[in-house]
């Protein structure tokens, strides 16, 4: 019993985990939903907003074609920054600074924008006019320091792609003169088949020699290479051979033991 307790124990408490999870999934899918939503809503509002102003800028002139003109340039500028941020920040994280910046701007934006709107509203043209300037100077300060950061951050995004095209140059280059090595290599293996050529011209000229030095000799005269063939191709060698003694040196050795000494001459 106690087993089938803790069993059915833990099979309640993977239904309760499990269940916790499924809510807490719903709940954060809502949440993203909902903040999809809220963001295409904010944006097709924004856009609408936006026609509504360009056409009163054409349409109405004098102080109330003014301010919509001053709104929707100062909405322009800033939604055209966030843009060029945003776009920018996965690749460069130092951006992240300049969006918190652009933040503070827009909430001076979204004040600058209520009080134009009043303005707008503002049945007293004395008091429309006298405000007006006023409030278009903020709204420039406001459109120039937003243009500032993004004309910024364009430059800065040219000049990483600048810097990554050149080193994708140098690779590129460095890649070709890698492919080309072949022809040194071929060079290289034409060298040793060059140098052989030379010896085997040099061992047909010393045999060509040979034969020619063997060709000017005389017919009576034999080299010694011959005199040694005959030697060992002929009779058998005798002990004057053996010993080198040629034939003239014995005959004179036999000569002057035959003749008298003179010693014995005067004594007989």
């Amino acid at each position: 019993m106690d087993a089938i307790g803790v069993v059915l124990g833990l099979v309640l408490l993977f239904v309760g985990v499990a269940l916790t999870m499924l809510v807490v999934g719903a709940v954060k899918a809502t949440k993203r939903v909902a903040a999809k939503v809220g963001e295409h809503e904010a944006n097709a509002r924004r856009a609408v907003e936006n026609a509504a102003l360009k056409a009163k800028t054409f349409t109405k002139p004098g102080p109330v074609g003014r301010i919509s003109a001053v709104r929707l340039s100062l909405r322009t500028s800033l939604e055209s920054t966030r843009k060029v941020l945003e776009a920018g920040l996965p690749e460069d994280g130092q951006l992240t600074e300049a969006l918190q910046l652009l933040t503070r701007l827009e909430a001076h934006a979204a004040e600058l924008d209520g009080e134009l709107r009043t303005l707008e509203r503002e049945p007293d043209q004395g008091r429309v006019a006298a405000k007006l300037p006023e409030l278009a100077e903020r709204a420039e300060r406001i459109t120039h320091s937003a243009e500032s950061m993004r004309w910024a951050a364009q430059d800065r995004m040219q000049r990483f792609a600048d810097d990554e095209l050149a080193r994708l140059s140098e690779a590129c280059e460095a890649e070709a003169g890698s492919l080309r090595h072949w022809e040194p290599a071929a060079a290289a293996e034409s060298e040793p088949v060059a140098a052989s050529e030379p010896a085997g011209a040099g061992g047909f000229t010393s045999a060509a020699q040979g034969q020619t030095a063997d060709r000017s000799q005389a017919p009576g005269q034999t080299s010694p290479s011959a005199g040694r063939k005959g030697l060992s191709a002929g009779r058998q060698p005798s002990a004057e051979d053996v010993l080198g003694l040629a034939a003239e040196p014995l005959a004179r050795l036999a000569e002057r033991l035959r003749k008298p000494s003179t010693g014995s001459t005067s004594a007989g």
